[in-house]
């Protein structure tokens, strides 16, 4: 490592530099390294691909809307690492600064005559600089992400650092922030500074401060956990969920000097010894915070918080276990909580049905912003990009007139920012929201510190006009999870604010009550919530008469059947039937953009999660919605009209990735073909994510709808290495309804000489029908004749097609009546008596539960399709390869094999085929 006067004898050597950019930057640079103790970068070759880590990289630019290409050189590139860009200013100059914006297109350097360091022109050149990386990193080749830096020196005076960590290239930001993002030369002489471009250079991900977030966090969660369960063995759940929401802001609050530091913890410490003096000490805090007046427990002025969150200034008693708990929290960073992630975990913290999931995983933030980037972020920087640049040209016009329109257009812009609102219609605990509201926060920096560099004057003013929780509207209904939301995003504002502002305390009232959080259902609305009676009328939740309701089976309990061990439902579970008076579709509150991660529930299991009651009411209110298709996709119905009815410009949805596959399809191709200009402008057709509801990895798709006309972007997992997800991404004319690009073969129309060909298999609706070997053979030896024997049916599943079979038959009353069933084998009709019949008795539809005996999709059309055949083609219906091959005419496929009726082998062959198959994936989902 390098010793402390060689750092001192490299600052007095290269703040002596002149201007002279081109002689100075390589040897500058060349040094520095030696000052950080990192190698210098290599030579370079011939092959471009092979120069990771070297001076002049060669870049080439497309420009847009032309097949011209020019090509452009790095000052200094190192893979995986930063793009750099040198510039050498004047330290002193009387003359005016004559810029040039042709360099964000052309490529070519600015003239810089007389740019006086530390002035508005040197701020705007320094931005051009930036510009001009920001075009190299997002014109390296295809197969090299853009790195996760770029930096802008000015050689001798200036190293200035910016950050996109998703390395997308979409967003580079001030790294840490706008405040702190240049670091001067006489800054090498500290460590810490060192330790920083050290990392820059060799491990620029550890920079990355969602890192030491997300672990700070989970100990905070792990405290509110241990708290939570401790209060609740004495108080009801809402009021400690309450209490702790305020004990933790004061944690943060004094944190980030919004409380006198170590106010709160101070206070904590002070009574360890008695731990009765808390409530009346904390009520006493609360109700100071509330209304803004001296606290006597703190002894000086306290802001005025309002809000809502302490109007209620109750605190609960603790014990001196409690107690410790409380003062070793409050002892944590608060002010390096990550909001995206402190929601869920705060909801498991202070739910006891989901304090067992607190140390899973968590959706990770990247993948968040996976999906806000490309919906909100990424149109309102095209934007800014915009007005930024035309903001500039005026400003060089050098003109008083001309300056006052730039600045007009920047504030113009500004104000547009702090009216964009943004809607996430199955917020949860909010961190979808936070990470908009951050990412929003991030760009007004940027359009604030430019009206800086133009002189603006009086740009405190604007904080009375700033991007704020009130435009970050939520729909939840979980009113836990309603609260922590908006929780969240004051936390994240309020953060953001110090970040910006230093300390410089937020305007009063800290805390405000916008109600942008509603705790309500985002789908479905109705007049009144009740029960059905079994005359067919409707009784209130506050006028039940238990003995009049219908019941039906809870869906959820089971019990073991004396006779069969068999787990069965039990008919004794049972819920009166909900029923909604005036059901209707929810109203959304008017949004510029919608974005969110809407529940995962399958069309098939809607019933079980949200019951009869409901998801009937669901299905009359949206008439042309598949009944079939999954939940998720009522909101992607939802936002598409919106999309289509002018009244949102973009929407972003996490769904199943399933969303490819028929039901899902249907909903996506109503929206496509019935309006020409609305457009799915981003997919990844197959991610990763972590499910809400359980914790378990599951497959998602991201979707983004719009009427833009920009190439809508298609991006596929590369590679997937825990968390660490890397995409590729193609641009296309157009993204088809089963989020690909090209041909679109969801639309294929079915050829009418297949008809009649093929067929999924049986549908059982009980495993009581299923019997192993011996039970087979045994059934086979007692039945009287050949009919009876041919009842027992050798049965195959998809998981006994691709892997080992289990060898089992199948009990087939198939169109037989019950007396039918009884006489012809009486032993296996007993058999489903017992294993079939208590099961069936509790399904809703009236033809499965009636004929018990029966499959519920017995598949008569099949069943003609393949008489007179020795053998036909069958495929699994979900497989990663599509396979065929023949099954003897013997075998009853199952539902989850599709059966082609031939004995062909050449239509084997055909559908064996190269052409066949990567159709069929294509084709199928």
């Amino acid at each position: 490592m390098p010793n402390p006067d060689s750092i001192t004898a490299f600052i007095d050597r290269w703040s002596q530099a002149e201007a002279a950019e081109r002689a100075n930057y390589a040897l500058f640079l060349s040094e520095l390294c030696d000052v950080l103790g990192v190698p210098r970068p290599d030579p370079s070759g011939r092959d471009t691909a092979l120069n990771t880590y070297v001076f002049e990289r060669a870049v080439t630019f497309h420009h847009r809307g032309t097949d011209k290409t020019t090509t452009g050189h790095i000052d200094l590139y190192k893979r995986g690492c930063f793009v750099l860009e040198a510039k050498q200013y004047a330290a002193v100059s009387g003359e005016s600064a004559d810029l040039a914006l042709g360099l964000l297109e052309l490529g070519s350097s600015p003239p810089r005559r007389g740019v006086i360091r530390g002035s508005a022109a040197w701020d705007r050149a320094m931005l051009e600089a930036l510009g001009q990386a920001d075009r190299y990193a997002r014109s390296l080749p295809a197969d090299e992400d853009p790195p996760p830096f770029l930096l802008v020196v000015d050689v001798g005076h200036v190293i200035e650092l910016h950050a996109d960590f998703t390395q997308k290239g979409k967003n580079y930001q001030p790294f840490p922030d706008a405040r702190s993002h240049r670091l001067r030369l006489a800054d090498l002489a500290r460590a810490e500074v060192r330790d920083l471009l050290r990392a820059v250079w060799t491990d620029p991900v550890s920079l990355d401060p969602s890192k030491k977030a997300a672990a700070v966090t989970r100990e905070v969660a792990g405290y509110l956990a241990e708290l939570a369960k401790s209060f609740e063995k004495q108080h009801d759940p809402r009021l400690v969920a309450e209490f702790l929401s305020r004990c933790l802001f004061c944690m943060f609050a004094e944190d980030v000097g919004l409380l006198p530091k170590e106010g709160f913890k101070g206070f904590l410490d002070s009574i360890k010894d008695d731990p009765r003096a808390f409530v009346p000490l904390a009520e006493q805090l609360f109700a100071d915070m509330n209304e803004g007046r001296v606290s006597g427990l703190l002894r000086k002025k306290l802001l005025h918080f309002n809000g809502g969150l302490f109007s209620a200034a109750r605190a609960l008693p603790v014990n001196g276990t409690q107690l410790g708990l409380l003062r070793r929290a409050a002892a944590l960073e608060w002010r390096h909580v990550e909001p995206a992630i402190f929601g869920t975990l705060l909801e498991r913290a202070l739910s006891p049905d989901e304090r067992h999931k607190l140390g899973a995983h968590y959706t990770p933030r990247a993948y968040v912003e996976r999906l806000v980037l490309p919906t909100l972020l990424e149109p309102l920087r095209e934007e800014w990009a915009g007005i930024r640049i035309a903001a500039v040209t005026l400003a060089q016009r050098d003109t008083v007139a001309d300056l006052k329109k730039a600045r007009a257009a920047v504030r113009e812009f500004h104000d547009r920012l702090c009216a964009v609102r943004v809607l996430d219609p199955a917020c949860g605990s909010g961190n979808f929201l936070y990470v908009a509201l951050e990412q929003m926060k991030r760009l007004e920096g940027e359009v604030i510190a430019l009206l800086r560099d133009l002189g603006e004057t009086d740009v405190l003013a604007l904080q009375g006009v700033t991007v704020d929780p009130h435009q970050f509207l939520g729909l939840e209904v979980n009113p836990r999870a309603a609260a922590i939301a908006e929780l969240v995003l004051w936390i994240g504002y309020l953060q953001w604010h110090f970040r910006v502002h230093g300390n410089a305390a937020p305007a009063e009232p800290v805390l405000r009550k916008f109600n942008n959080i509603e705790c309500r259902d985002a789908v479905l609305a109705w007049d009144e919530r009740g029960f059905l009676a079994t005359d067919g009328t409707f009784c209130p939740v506050d006028k039940i008469n238990t003995a009049t309701l219908r019941y039906v089976w809870d869906r959820k309990t089971y019990k073991t059947d004396p006779v069969t061990s068999r787990e069965v439902p039990d008919e004794k579970a049972v819920a009166p039937l909900e029923t909604f008076t005036n059901p209707r579709p929810a109203v959304w509150p008017q949004a510029d953009y919608i974005v969110g991660n809407p529940p995962f529930l399958g069309g098939w299991t809607m019933r079980q999660n949200l019951g009869d009651g409901y998801v009937e009411a669901l299905w009359s209110v949206y008439p042309e919605f598949p009944e079939k298709a999954d939940f998720v996709m009522y909101w992607w119905h939802k936002a598409a009209l919106a999309i289509r009815e002018g009244k949102t410009a973009r929407f972003g949805f996490i769904t199943t990735n399933s969303i490819t596959q028929t039901f899902q399809r249907r909903v996506l191709e109503s929206h496509l073909q019935a309006d020409s200009s609305f457009r799915i402008v981003f997919a990844i057709p197959d991610h990763p994510w972590v499910d809400a509801t359980d914790g378990a990895a599951v497959r998602i798709a991201m979707t983004v709808g719009s009427r833009s006309t920009m190439p809508p972007r298609l991006s596929i997992v590369a590679t997937e290495e825990g968390e660490e997800v890397t995409l590729q991404s193609t641009d296309g004319k157009t993204i088809n309804a089963d989020l690909s690009v090209g041909a679109d073969v969801s639309r294929c129309v079915a050829l009418r000489a297949n008809d009649s060909l093929s067929s999924p298999g049986v549908q059982l609706y009980g495993d009581g029908f299923i019997v192993e070997a011996d039970e087979a053979k045994r059934l086979l030896k007692l039945a009287e004749n050949t009919k009876a024997k041919q009842i027992i049916r050798t049965y195959i599943n998809g998981r006994d097609f691709m892997q080992t079979s289990r060898g089992v038959s199948v009990i087939d009353f198939f169109g037989l009546a019950m007396e039918e069933a009884r006489e012809l084998h009486p032993h296996a009709f007993e058999r489903v008596l017992k294993f079939v019949k208590p099961e069936r008795d509790q399904n809703r539809r009236d033809s499965i539960r009636k004929l018990w005996w029966r499959f519920g999709w017995e598949r008569p059309v099949w069943r003609e399709m393949v008489k007179g055949l020795n053998r036909f083609i069958a495929t699994p219906e979900t497989s990663k390869h599509r396979v065929f091959t023949f099954l003897d005419a013997d075998v009853l496929p199952d539902n989850m094999l599709t059966g082609f009726a031939t004995a062909d082998s050449f239509h084997l062959g055909v559908l064996s085929s190269y052409i066949h198959t990567a159709y069929a994936l294509a084709a199928g989902g």
